[in-house]
Formats: structure tokens, sequence, C-alpha cells
């Protein structure tokens, strides 16, 4: 999605400038407007060549912040504001005392930026590193509207919900994680250290060997001899794959076969879909137009398909759909979802409503999360016994046979 840099006039007459993220420059005026900011000028600014040891030093002055850094910032900065201290004072009493070194800087910058008459919301979108689209999109409501201090106190309360729910999803996957990893160690130094000094052994027997033993040693034998292709080979394929989905194109395929991957799919469905709704309902309730909402929420939810998705149905929205038909033709929610957001919707409930469709997913997260360990071991235990059961064969039955044959004799 191109980034467009824009100058307009905010509700007060006062001049603003700064960039934004939108399909197109059309795109980019509605989100001004919706904002409240007049735009004169928008434009497309010339790509820079990027240098590797400016990027590399830029990033070691000023590292990007964790989501506990913003979880404490919009946390002071709703209690700090609601305490009836200006922003302008907020911001520097709380850049004093930070220590993350991103962090600090970028306050320092947005503050300076607000002394030179920039909006917060334009200021912060000169750190997209650090502050999302739907972050940037709730200062903006918040500032229209005269409610910073609701605002950052919806923020944080979103930021604290999504962390718990991703902390979820890294957890579970951490136990096959560490296995397979483990699994793939033991096989390499199996066939670059044991398997090769059985071979030498079973050489010398003169005889025909067992099917498994011959498996063992044709494995052994090609990955100590072309170990270093098997490497560079594996290498360039990570490479690959890793510059592919950065891709527009890789990166939809690949969040589309993330959502279809067996047992752990549908967890990463499903807290995808709670952020959904969380954001939603956050924007929504803060007085976001709802095709906006929509826009900003779909790039909140980190998943190109699921994305896309939504931009159907801010599509749909537009040519006069219900919000329950367009989430309908989505095909992303299941039929008790579909029936709470009906809900909603007639009783004009909707915020409320997504707000128990996002505790409705988080809650099968957290259940799908307890049971994928228990899910996940029966598979382990038979994938590591067909391994072990393979090595037995291949190294214990030309014994056998060695010695059934000195027994014999």
């Amino acid at each position: 999605m191109p980034a467009f840099q824009y100058k307009g006039r905010n509700s007060q007459g006062e001049s603003v400038a700064g960039e934004l993220e939108a399909n197109s420059s059309n795109d980019a005026a509605s989100h001004l407007i919706n904002i409240g900011i007049t735009p004169i000028d928008i434009t497309v600014p010339e790509p820079k060549q990027a240098n590797p040891l400016e990027k590399l030093q830029d990033l070691l002055d000023n590292p990007i912040p964790d989501t506990n850094e913003l979880i404490m910032f919009s946390r002071q900065m709703a209690t700090l504001l609601k305490a009836g201290i200006s922003i302008l004072p907020t911001l520097k009493g709380l850049q004093t005392h930070m220590t993350h070194k991103g962090m600090k800087n970028a306050v320092g910058e947005i503050a300076t930026d607000l002394e030179a008459g920039r909006s917060l919301a334009g200021s912060m979108q000169k750190h997209p590193q650090i502050f999302s689209n739907l972050f940037i999109s709730m200062m903006s409501v918040g500032e229209n509207t005269g409610q910073l201090d609701i605002a950052f106190q919806h923020i944080y309360k979103y930021l604290e919900i999504d962390k718990e729910t991703k902390d979820r999803v890294k957890e579970a996957l951490r136990y096959p994680t560490f296995v397979m990893i483990a699994m793939a160690i033991a096989v390499g130094i199996i066939n670059l250290m044991v398997i090769p000094q059985f071979a030498k052994v079973f050489e010398s027997f003169g005889s025909e060997l067992p099917w498994a033993t011959k498996i063992l040693m044709a494995t052994s034998q090609f990955t100590v001899n072309y170990w270093q292709y098997i490497m560079v080979g594996l290498v360039i394929a990570f490479m690959t794959i890793k510059a592919y989905i950065k891709t527009d194109e890789g990166k939809y395929i690949w969040d589309r076969q993330k959502l279809r991957l067996p047992l752990v799919g549908n967890i990463v469905n499903r807290a995808t879909l709670a952020r959904f709704s969380r954001a939603f309902s956050m924007a929504f309730r803060a007085g976001v137009p709802i095709t906006q909402t929509l826009v900003i929420v779909s790039r909140a939810v980190d998943n190109s398909y699921i994305e896309k998705r939504i931009l159907d149905m801010r599509d749909g929205l537009e040519h006069g759909e219900s919000l329950t038909q367009t989430a309908v033709a989505s095909n992303l929610f299941t039929p008790l979802v579909l029936q709470m957001i009906n809900v909603g919707e007639e009783t004009g409930a909707v915020d409320d409503m997504l707000d128990e469709v996002a505790n409705f997913y988080e809650r099968e997260v957290e259940f799908d999360t307890k049971k994928l360990s228990s899910a996940i071991e029966p598979i382990m235990i038979t994938v590591i016994g067909i391994m072990v059961l393979i090595l037995a064969l291949g190294v214990f039955l030309p014994m056998w046979d060695l010695s059934s044959a000195a027994m014999g004799r």
C-alpha cells in the first residue's frame, strides 16, 4: 500500500502536514476529510535509495519498542490527561522518565512537532514503526472530540488484550516448535556421526543387508558427502521463501495458508478475528465512520487475507448492504457470531455486540491453546516412534542376522 504525503488545514484552520498509507489519492483524501482535515495537496513521495548502513545506524539509535512500552505509554497518557494535565507537559514529563531509547526519541519528536503547531495524530504518523494506523486514527478521533484521555484508555486496553492473545498463541506453539527443532538436530547427529560408524561394520559382513539398513546407510552417505550443498540449499530456500512472503502475493498466500494449518490454524484464525472485533468496537465507539473503521481495522489484523475480506465488507456497505449481509458474504464468522452482529445492528449497539464477539473468540483461543499440547503430544510421539523404529531396525537387524548365522554354525 503506497504512502502519500499531504498538506491541508484542520478544523481550526491551522496548516497541517504528514504522511499516510492508502490505496489511492482519493482514498487518502477521504480519510483526511473523515478525520477533520481539508486536503490541499496529496503527493506520492519519490522513493529513496535505502542505504543499509544508514538503516542499521537508525535502528541502533532508535530501536523499535515492544508492546509493553506502548501499553505503559498509553496508560500513563490516559491517567495524566484525565487528571487535567495538558498534553505537551504530559509528553515532556513522560519523556524524562523513559528508559527505552527509541520510544524516548519518538515522544521527544512528537512534543517538538506539537510545539510547532502539528496535530498529535499527524506527529505520530512520522513514526509508523511505533504507532499503528489504528493507534493514529484513535488519536485523531480523540483530538477532534476533545477526549484524548478516553482514546488513550481505549487503546491501552486494546493493546493489553491483544498482547494476551498473542502470548497465548506463542505459548501454545512453543512446545511443538521445540520438539521439531530437537528432532531435526537428533536426525542430523545420527546421520553425520552415528550411522557412518555402523556402516563400516555392516560392510564387513559381506551379506545382503535389510531394507531399513540400506535406507539408513544411503541417507547417511548422502548427508556426509553433500552436507555443504544441503546447508547452502536450505539457506537459499529459506531466504527465497522469506523474500517471497514479503511481496504482496506471497504475504497473501502465506496468511491464507496459516489459517488452514492443522491444529494451529483455527487458533490463529480466531485470534485474528478477536483482534478485528475488538478494534472495530473501539473505533466505532469512538465515532469513526463505519466504512473508515473497516479500513483502519483491516490494517490492524495483520493478515492480508482477512484484510481483503474486511475491505470487501466495506465495499458492500458502500453499495447499500447491511453490516450483517457483508459479514455473511465474507465467510469469516460463525452463525452464532453473525447472529450477535445482527442483533447489535438492529438494536443500535454494534460496538457492544462486537465486544461480546471479541470476548467469545478470546475464550475460544484460550480453550484451544490449553488443549493444543495434549492434541500435539500423540502426533509427536508417533513421529518419534517411527523414527526410532526405523533406526532400531536398521541398526539391529544386521546384528541379529549375524548372530543367527554364528549360532547356526
